[in-house]
């Protein structure tokens, strides 16, 4: 070898300029790298020698005459790994007893924790606890006149009983939130406590704090609408007060209250309709103090507020997978979320319903489409939720209120008290703990930005593979899209996903069923959705 004479000479030179200024060990290792590096006659290996020793002097010592400062800074926050991972469980407190129309109190739901922690959640997402509103409160199904024992939407906040800082009494004390936070704890679940900034009429800061809220022209409180929704039952706060360093540090102190009885996640009530600059000071002051905490966005709005939310501190945000349901248009959405301009600062949470979603897909695909979104929602995200009932297959349905082509849950959770066999005939309890285990056991389901999608022959089959860093785990998913139709495809996985050489053969396990199959780059599926609609496979051995 000739050697590499220019860089030499510049790192000599590089050296010399530092000399004189070095002292005791950083002198010396300097004069013996020079030394060597003006040795013309030593191989390249032992001038790259010499400079890797003097690293560490050349590190404290060199002028950085071209150093320059990027402004603004970029900042970088690092979340612990529930953050990243989990497995997402909606329950309402009250609908957990056995008697129709007897709200189960926080102590009685805690006989629910130990089958929730079967069915492997990890996080457990309460609507609001707080006291609920008397005036203009909702009856069954939405109705403007409430029965004597309808018991109101929790989100219709604040009553004689307290504010957002109580708990509602049907549901039982502070003291007994923080036991069911303690036995939670004792299950390997975590608390998610939704927090949603309105009020009822009957709130304290309505007689409080007047002027928190909006006035019409006759000084009435004005009411929140969605039109054609008029919602009675909730009055907006306005933020843009006069009075709003009160208001922001009285939801700041809300949100401390919940903090110090052991909640450290929080999901969002329509945060965009809150100003973007209250999130960003909340967020920051809190995540300051208290960096496991953590926040999700639930924004269902328009892409360029949803990631917005996320640049400004929310850590997670609900999507619109729920109605993403052909091939392509799961592949595109994903692929966009995957995206290096996305990935950096979204970091999505695929719910497969919510008390106020019943996606159509499930309405009129019956158990088969709660199986084949279930396992979409679990291997495409490392964070997706259900809403309680969906192992059930719940899905009655009336027209919805506000969109003409979409649907709602009949006699819906959010105004009145459910009364559920969680053992029901049809459930998919044991797909629900299948797929839970499934993730927590393969690192290559617990990262979003590792996707990548297969073909497949048939639009009604999607496939795709997913990795771990040092392809240590390797999966591939397979899910039959259609849920009245066996469907069958060849799907084609080049050796650089599989691992395998070109034409190799490799031995893949069926994780769902436990099923050995030999794969190679052309590979034959048939997928029946009223028995298990997925392959979930994991590459076991290669060229077998």
């Amino acid at each position: 070898m000739t050697g590499l004479p220019s860089e030499r000479v510049e790192g000599s030179a590089l050296l010399s300029v530092v000399r004189n200024s070095a002292r005791d060990g950083d002198a010396a290792a300097i004069g013996e790298a020079l030394r060597r590096l003006g040795d013309a006659g030593l191989a390249p290996g032992r001038w790259l020698e010499a400079a890797e020793a003097v690293e560490p002097a050349m590190t404290r010592l060199s002028p950085r005459a071209d150093a320059v400062e990027r402004t603004p800074w970029l900042e970088a926050v690092a979340d612990r790994w529930r953050a990243v991972f989990g497995s997402w469980y909606e329950m309402f407190p009250r609908s957990q007893g056995t008697v129709p129309g007897k709200a189960s109190t926080l102590r009685e739901a805690e006989s629910r924790l130990p089958q929730i922690a079967r069915l492997g959640f990890d996080v457990l997402y309460l609507p609001p606890v707080s006291p609920i509103g008397v005036t203009k409160r909702k009856g069954r199904n939405a109705s403007l006149t409430a029965g004597p024992n309808d018991p109101g939407s929790p989100w219709g906040i604040g009553s004689s009983a307290g504010g957002h800082d109580a708990v509602e009494p049907a549901l039982g004390t502070m003291a007994d939130f923080d036991h069911f936070v303690a036995a939670c704890r004792a299950n390997g679940l975590e608390i998610a406590l939704d927090i949603a900034l309105q009020c009822s009429p009957d709130h304290p800061w309505v007689k409080a704090h007047p002027d928190w809220f909006y006035r019409r022209p006759d000084g009435t409180i004005r009411f929140a609408e969605n039109p054609p929704k008029k919602y009675e039952d909730i009055y907006p706060l306005n933020f843009d007060t006069p009075d709003w360093k009160a208001l922001w540090t009285e939801i700041r102190r809300v949100f401390q209250h919940w903090i110090d009885h052991g909640v450290r996640i929080f999901r969002v009530d329509n945060p965009h309709t809150k100003p973007q600059s209250f999130w960003r000071w909340l967020i920051s002051d809190i995540q300051g103090k208290h960096p496991d905490v953590f926040f999700l966005a639930e924004a269902f709005t328009r892409p360029p507020m949803m990631r917005h939310l996320a640049k400004i501190g929310f850590t997670q945000s609900y999507t619109y997978f729920t109605w993403r349901n052909t091939k392509q248009e799961l592949i595109d959405y994903v692929q966009e979320l995957a995206h290096p301009d996305a990935r950096e600062f979204y970091r999505p949470n695929f719910f497969a319903n919510t008390p106020d979603i019943l996606p159509i897909g499930l309405v009129h695909g019956g158990r088969p489409a709660f199986m084949i979104r279930l396992i979409l929602a679990g291997t495409l995200s490392p964070s997706y939720g259900i809403y309680s009932g969906f192992e059930l297959c719940e899905n009655a349905w009336i027209k919805h209120q506000s969109f003409a082509n979409d649907v709602e849950y009949k006699d819906s959770e959010k105004f009145e008290i459910k009364v559920r066999d969680w053992n029901t005939l049809g459930n998919i309890n044991d797909l629900v703990s299948k797929v839970n285990g499934i993730r927590r056991e393969n690192p290559a389901l617990q990262s979003f930005a590792n996707i990548r999608f297969l073909e497949s022959n048939n639009d009604q089959i999607l496939v795709y593979a997913k990795a771990n860093p040092d392809r240590s785990n390797v999966l591939l998913v397979a899910v039959n899209l259609d849920p009245h139709h066996t469907q069958e495809a060849t799907v084609r996985v080049p050796p650089d996903v599989s691992g395998a050489g070109p034409g190799a053969r490799y031995e893949v396990r069926d994780l769902l069923t436990g099923a050995v199959y030999a794969w190679s780059e052309q590979n034959y599926i048939r997928l029946n959705p009223h028995v298990l609609p997925a392959h979930i496979l994991r590459i076991e051995r290669r060229n077998v």
